[in-house]
């Protein structure tokens, strides 16, 4: 690899490569593009991401040649500020949160961020996730104070979107290294069953089948409904449930479903998708770990760009977005993981297989951050 920049193929894992490109200062270049499809190049949706992170940061350059399958970036500072943003509704507002939640703490000024579009689809994490399981694990790197939030003003389900949602989040010169290595029980599950333009009782169905299944296990469940009327609910109906376990040590699992956006294949009942989101839960439960599978290459980054020590995570099984997020992590940083499979004993009910992943931080410090 030559010295000036990394080369990719495809169009595969496009936010990571630039999100780390842009923390880590490197150029990088990606060809073919879905150069074999009959719709080559880049989609709207990646177009979209890559104008975010051109209002975000000062100084970048992006080339993109005709036919959009290759792109040249060329990161920038990395500014922040207050920042307004349309997301491209073919992929939900928290596709482009997940970034930001990763470039937010290494800005020069603290991130206001108005993103609009859909805030709940199938494909991506939704905000109401982000917002209860990110976020913790942002604050246990010491990513923390009084603008953090991510708040949702309106919400927008697929596919008309028309949803809005603002994210704060101040900037920190460095990252400290973790031990999370001991998840402990789980003590309670909280969580949000939310419905927009279909009758509010759909919500109170969903949360009465998913404690159908959770309260065989645990006395301390609590699921509110959130029913958002007139121009706070968006252009689609839907519904969808959000549930969060919390463990004994402040750690935080999660699982998510939503309902079939209209017009695209069956519609499924709330007391179904109540049923099934329990189930889910207890899946990933059974997976463990001190990070849930949608927030593992986060809490893997945050642990590359900390202090010059050792931080150690405890995981479930590695997803295969984790994975390939570890290879980058490789390329952009020289940072290798040491992972540890931990078989749990028989008789101790803890669920499948951890990795414990091991690493020392580059010692990240957050140079854009202004001079007090």
């Amino acid at each position: 690899m030559a010295s000036h920049g990394l080369t990719y193929e495809g169009c595969n894992f496009l936010r990571q490569r630039l999100v780390l490109s842009a923390l880590s200062g490197k150029r990088v270049k990606i060809k073919n593009i879905r150069s074999k499809d009959d719709e080559p190049g880049l989609r709207d949706f990646e177009a979209n991401f890559i104008r975010l992170l051109d209002k975000l940061t000062n100084g970048s350059t992006i080339e993109i040649n005709q036919t959009g399958t290759v792109l040249v970036y060329q990161p920038g500072l990395l500014y922040g500020g207050t920042v307004e943003h349309d997301c491209n509704p073919q992929r939900s507002i928290g596709y482009y949160l997940e970034a930001l939640l990763m470039l937010g703490p290494f800005m020069k000024s603290p991130l206001k961020a108005t993103l609009r579009g859909v805030t709940n689809d199938l494909t991506d994490p939704t905000v109401d996730l982000l917002k209860s399981t990110a976020l913790p694990v942002m604050k246990k790197f010491g990513i923390d104070g009084e603008g953090f939030d991510i708040k949702v003003v309106k919400r927008g389900m697929a596919p008309g979107g028309g949803g809005e949602v603002v994210f704060t989040c101040p900037v920190r010169k460095t990252v400290r290294p973790v031990q999370l290595t001991d998840p402990g029980k789980i003590k309670r599950i909280r969580g949000v069953a939310y419905s927009v333009r279909v009758s509010p009782q759909m919500g109170n169905r969903i949360v009465e089948s998913a404690r159908g299944i959770l309260n065989q296990f645990l006395p301390d469940i609590y699921i509110y409904t959130d029913h958002m009327k007139g121009a706070n609910s968006g252009k689609s109906p839907g519904f969808g449930l959000t549930l969060v376990a919390e463990t004994l040590n402040g750690y935080f699992l999660s699982a998510e479903m939503l309902s079939t956006p209209q017009g695209q294949g069956d519609p499924i009942l709330p007391e179904d998708l109540g049923r099934n989101c329990a189930k889910l839960l207890l899946e990933e439960i059974y997976r463990g770990g001190c990070v849930d599978s949608s927030n593992q290459s986060l809490a893997l980054l945050l642990m590359t760009l900390g202090q010059q020590d050792v931080s150690k995570v405890l995981l479930g099984p590695l997803s295969p977005y984790t994975i390939e997020f570890l290879r980058h992590i490789r390329d952009f940083f020289q940072i290798m993981f040491k992972i540890e499979v931990q078989k749990p004993l028989e008789d101790e009910r803890k669920g499948g297989d951890k990795v414990l992943m091991t690493c020392v931080g580059v010692g990240y410090s957050n140079i854009s951050k202004t001079l007090k």
